[in-house]
């Protein structure tokens, strides 16, 4: 059996400080789940994923603020999450910063992760926790509250284009247009941020190339010890979707011969995790026709080829059906 989850005891501090600072104590909270003093001021603990989860609904509950974890990311100073906190912000440019939250942010979390999807003039930072595990709407507030926050910390130009959540709204519209200068969709399929590609590439007043080297350099020898991620078979299975698709659509059996199982395993499995192999090959093909059709160096019968489709009709039937247009009003609507 894997072992369970953790997440770095940093969070649970930080957890605390922000209810402590409205004068509400966790103490008890923290003791019923074992968590001594100790582990809190351990820089190097981890905690049970499940844990911290409990703890911001029990902080919400405790606060009586529903919106606690976004209003929690507003307290953000520099430094809170150690070197995954000096990576991001010594990075020279904030494309560079959201690099390395995508590449370290395994030092303070078992399963979270952050996909840069580029599209256009636009770039999607997709937050998950594995294939199929939801986020605790408060724990997935305060993440993409923070991208908020510490962006115009960094920059002066930051700003955020669209926010959706996949839970429903927890309070005050107000107080989410306060944080994002947006306001968010909601129950949507995914938490993510999309932000304006052409603010990305400015140089950030607050990059330092000395400093940045000596935490980078760091963050790889904390990183390299980490024991391997647990990744799921859907995650594996994608991958090797996105490795075939040049050539032809990837097909069960040959998903499950590179995987080393058999087709009946690897549908439980896939079952298990809450898809289905199909609908993988779909939202891999989705994924890449959005990459490659804002990329203007590929004609748009190429990226049917190279998303394995056998001539461009069907590629374009698919995409319509992905997204309601056509792939050259989708690369005109980039412009």
């Amino acid at each position: 059996m894997a072992p369970a989850p953790t997440v770095s005891a940093r969070v649970l501090s930080l957890i605390a400080a922000a209810a402590q600072a409205r004068g509400v104590s966790l103490a008890r909270q923290l003791h019923a789940s074992g968590i001594a003093d100790a582990v809190l001021a351990d820089p190097d603990a981890r905690v049970p994923l499940a844990t911290e989860e409990a703890l911001w609904e029990q902080a919400a509950t405790a606060c009586e603020d529903p919106q606690f974890g976004l209003h929690a990311a507003q307290s953000l100073r520099p430094g809170q999450f150690d070197v995954l906190d000096y990576a991001v912000r010594t990075a020279p440019t904030l494309r560079e910063s959201l690099r390395r939250l995508a590449r370290y942010n395994r030092l303070v979390h078992d399963l979270a992760t952050f996909d840069l999807q580029p599209r256009g003039r636009l770039l999607r930072v997709e937050h998950r926790l594995g294939a199929t595990r939801p986020a605790c709407p408060q724990a997935a507030e305060f993440t993409l509250a923070s991208l908020a926050v510490i962006g115009r910390q960094l920059s002066p130009r930051f700003a955020v284009h669209a926010v959706e959540f996949a839970h429903a709204a927890l309070g005050d519209p107000a107080a989410y247009e306060q944080v994002f200068g947006v306001l968010p969709a909601f129950s949507r399929d995914v938490n993510a941020v999309t932000l304006d590609d052409a603010m990305l590439d400015a140089p950030l007043p607050a990059a330092d190339p000395a400093l940045s080297r000596i935490v980078t350099r760091h963050a790889e020898h904390l990183l390299a010890a980490l024991p391997p991620a647990q990744v799921s078979v859907a995650s594996r299975v994608r991958q090797e979707i996105a490795a075939q698709l040049a050539t032809g659509p990837l097909s069960l059996p040959d998903a499950a011969r590179r995987l080393h199982l058999s087709e009946r395993s690897l549908q439980r499995q896939l079952l298990q995790e809450g898809v289905r192999f199909a609908e993988l090959v779909d939202q891999v093909r989705r994924e890449l026709a959005l990459r490659y059709v804002a990329d203007r160096g590929l004609a748009i019968g190429e990226v049917a080829y190279l998303l394995g489709f056998s001539e461009p009709s069907p590629f374009h039937r698919a995409f319509k059906r992905w997204t309601g247009r056509t792939p050259a009003a989708a690369r005109a609507a980039a412009r």
